[in-house]
């Protein structure tokens, strides 16, 4: 990944309270993370930054979609994702990562680097079942949509059939599990 001077945050120099970020983020973020999970995307990233005494309160919130291949058909399509993050920053001997909603940095340090948190919050926010909305409501119209509909596996009679000629030695060791 590169560092990008747009997602430093040099929180030494701002006042105590709350400070506010707004970040757009499109295709050429996730290129600096080598991800290529998303065809393009258009996601607004509100970034609200409270500094206190001795600790940040980072929240994260993001709105957008991203262009993902469906699961079932393969069609590019738009997903609407959004969510929240909350981040706690405290300061301490050195810098430590371990805990998801909180990171402690060293005393020394003047800014913080928030794309990282960014990327984890927006591909999380992905569900891992992509699926075109027209295929659930059944407005799409695909070529692989109309062979899944061919290929799809149809009850027949024989089935019922063989439920009906069971081996009568099966129903003694069911009988078995009911006497108890």
């Amino acid at each position: 990944m590169k560092k990008t001077k747009e997602f430093l945050i040099p929180f030494v120099g701002l006042k105590l309270g709350k400070h506010h970020f707004e970040y757009q983020i499109d295709k050429s973020f996730f290129d600096n993370f080598e991800y290529d999970e998303f065809q393009n995307s258009e996601i607004k990233v509100s970034v609200v930054l409270e500094k206190k005494s001795n600790m940040l309160e980072i929240s994260f919130k993001h709105q957008g979609f991203v262009q993902v291949p469906c699961d079932v058909t393969g069609e590019d399509f738009n997903l609407p994702i959004k969510s929240k993050m909350k981040l706690i920053v405290r300061f301490g001997e050195e810098f430590n990562n371990d805990n998801e909603e909180l990171l402690i940095l060293p005393f020394g340090e003047f800014e913080l680097d928030i794309a990282q948190y960014i990327y984890e919050m927006i591909v999380l926010s992905v569900p891992l079942r992509r699926v075109h909305p027209g295929v659930k409501d059944g407005t799409l119209e695909s070529e692989a949509l109309k062979k899944l509909n061919e290929l799809a596996v149809k009850e027949t009679k024989k089935e019922n059939k063989k439920e009906e000629n069971i081996d009568p030695r099966w129903d003694k060791l069911k009988q078995l599990l009911t006497d108890k």
